[in-house]
């Protein structure tokens, strides 16, 4: 069955769509288990406590990293912790 033009390129767009949120899925459920097993191994090695707010600022800084598309650049942090 040959389709016109317009209707074959919409359902193209809509396979690729489809296609791209599947694989951000992936992306994320990766993301999350690892920041996860991250989180978990530093409690559990006594690596360093974490308050809840540095826990968040290290989950966002993990995800952006994980689920980023290009290339991420280090950030050295010059100051304190506190």
């Amino acid at each position: 069955m040959a389709y016109s033009p317009e209707i074959a390129q919409a359902m193209l767009q809509r396979q690729q769509a489809e296609a791209i949120i599947a694989a951000r899925q992936k992306i994320v459920e990766g993301a999350v288990g690892m920041v996860e097993m991250a989180l978990d191994k530093l409690k559990d090695q006594s690596v360093v406590e974490l308050d809840e707010e540095r826990k968040a600022n290290m989950v966002s800084n993990l995800m952006v990293v994980l689920c980023s598309d290009r290339a991420t650049q280090p950030v050295i942090n010059a100051g304190t912790l506190y």
